[in-house]
């Protein structure tokens, strides 16, 4: 199989409105001030990349097809070479998993095209 030949291009940090994402998803999972602290880590975090195969296999989240809205309108983005905003992820040790706190329609855009394409992201 030949790899693709368009990839996505990014942004060198994620967008400001990421992080209120973010918080609103981790505040269902999480106390909201430990939310809030683990977001003001992703803020501070250095800028990294995974392969998106790698980040779906940790996050254990079922991918999601083009034809979810979301991730088409990234596809859609991903044609037109408009830039993707990083992810933010936040390691999960008690279950073994990373929580995409922001990006998953992104990364599994980004999948589709091919599942070695590095994503950066920011992890805390």
């Amino acid at each position: 199989m030949s790899k693709p030949t368009k990839q996505p291009i990014w942004l060198a940090e994620p967008e400001e409105h990421d992080y209120p994402a973010a918080l609103s998803y981790l505040c269902l999972i999480f106390d909201p001030q430990l939310a809030a602290a683990q977001v003001e880590t992703l803020r501070k975090a250095a800028m990294t990349s995974f392969k998106a195969k790698d980040i779906f296999r940790a996050s254990g989240l079922p991918l999601l097809g083009i034809s979810n809205s979301h991730v088409e309108k990234n596809h859609a983005k991903i044609e037109s070479d408009t830039r993707l905003s990083p992810l933010l992820l936040i390691r999960d040790p008690a279950h073994g998993k990373v929580i995409i706190a922001d990006g998953y329609h992104r990364m599994c855009a980004v999948y589709a095209y091919d599942e070695d394409a590095l994503i950066p992201c920011k992890i805390a």
